[in-house]
C-alpha cells in the first residue's frame, strides 16, 4: 500500500514514562533501579541471559550500571516489573530511533526466568508495540538480533515481525564476528497484530492452568 507522505513532518521519539497493562507494568529507565534490576535478572546470570548482546560481561551492579546508564545517551529503556510482586522482572530498550523517518528499533531485551514464556513477557512486547504505532504513529519498528540467536529468531517471528534478511560480518561482537538478522513490521502490518495481541492476551483465551488455546501465530493467521 502506497502512502501519501506530501504531508509527513515526523514523529516524537517513543521515551514514556509508564506503559501499563494487566500482567506487567514497564517504567522508564532510572539509574536507581541498576542494582534491583541487575539482582532481578541473577546477577552474574545476566551475562547468560545477554550472551548475544555485544557488550562486555559484567562481574557486578555497578558495572551493569555504568554501561546501561552510558546507553540512556542513544537508547529510552523500559524496565519491566510484575504488578502483583513489585518486583522488576525484565527490560528492553527503544533504540537507533529515528523521529523523522518514524523508525525505530526493539533492542536489548533481557526477561527473568520468572518472566520467560509467560502472559506478562508478551504484554510487555504488545505495550511498547502498541505505544510506537498508536501514540506516535511510527512507520517501521525493527527487531534485529545475532543470526545465532535461536531464541530471539523464534520471538521476533512470534510477535509478528518479518523476516527481512542477514547483514553478513555486520559487527565485532566479543571478539568475533556477528551477522546481523534483520526483522520488521510497518504500519500496514500493525491492525492485524495487534488484534492478534489483543486476542491472544483475553483471558478466554487460556485454561484454568494459564495454558494458552491459541497461539499468536494461530490467531493472527485466522484474522487475514
Amino acid at each position: 500500500m502506497q502512502e501519501d507522505l506530501k504531508n509527513w513532518t515526523g514523529c516524537a521519539a517513543p521515551k514514556p514514562d509508564l506503559l501499563k497493562g494487566k500482567h506487567i507494568v514497564l517504567e522508564a529507565y532510572e539509574p536507581a533501579m541498576a542494582a534491583d534490576l541487575w539482582d532481578a535478572l541473577g546477577g552474574t546470570e545476566f551475562n547468560q541471559l545477554a550472551y548475544y548482546f555485544p557488550n562486555p560481561n559484567f562481574d557486578n551492579a555497578d558495572q551493569f550500571g555504568a554501561w546501561l546508564n552510558a546507553c540512556q545517551s542513544t537508547y529510552h529503556t523500559m524496565v519491566f516489573r510484575n504488578p502483583a510482586s513489585q518486583e522488576l522482572c525484565g527490560m528492553a530498550s527503544y533504540m537507533r530511533m529515528d523521529p523523522a523517518n518514524g523508525c525505530v528499533e526493539v533492542g536489548a531485551v533481557c526477561h527473568a526466568p520468572e518472566l520467560q514464556r509467560s502472559i506478562g513477557a508478551t504484554e510487555a512486547h504488545y505495550l511498547m508495540t502498541k505505544h510506537v504505532f498508536d501514540d506516535l504513529g511510527y512507520r517501521r519498528y525493527e527487531w534485529k538480533l545475532h543470526n545465532d540467536n535461536a531464541p530471539s529468531h523464534r520471538a521476533a517471528r512470534r510477535f509478528g515481525f518479518q523476516f527481512e534478511g542477514v547483514f553478513r560480518n555486520h559487527i565485532v561482537s566479543k571478539g568475533e564476528n556477528r551477522d546481523t538478522a534483520w526483522y520488521a513490521m510497518i504500519n500496514h502490518d500493525w491492525p492485524n497484530i495487534k488484534a492478534a495481541f489483543k486476542t491472544w492476551l483475553e483471558p478466554s483465551n487460556f485454561d484454568n492452568a494459564g495454558h494458552q488455546k491459541a497461539s499468536l501465530q494461530e490467531i493472527r493467521n485466522a484474522l487475514i
